[in-house]
């Protein structure tokens, strides 16, 4: 998590693969997984009762993901 949150705010020329915590060379289904699983984790309705400051950094690292997962597709011509 701490390699992820990091490269949000420091990109590179990886920043995406980085952010969903997998190497360029993953597989497109390895790539899915990864983003499933951090989605999950950093959705912001799963921590909604935490309070709106925490609800918001979450909704942040969503949509950092969101947006890798997004590069990574349009990058691989995946669907």
């Amino acid at each position: 998590d701490v390699i992820s949150v990091k490269n949000m705010y420091l990109p590179s020329a990886d920043w995406a693969y980085k952010i969903l915590e997998v190497e360029r060379t993953a597989t497109d289904e390895e790539i899915k997984k990864a983003y499933r699983q951090l989605a999950l984790k950093n959705h912001p309705d799963k921590v909604a009762y935490l309070g709106e400051e925490i609800r918001q950094k979450a909704q942040e690292k969503f949509q950092k993901i969101s947006s890798a997962y997004e590069a990574i597709k349009k990058e691989r011509d995946m669907k």
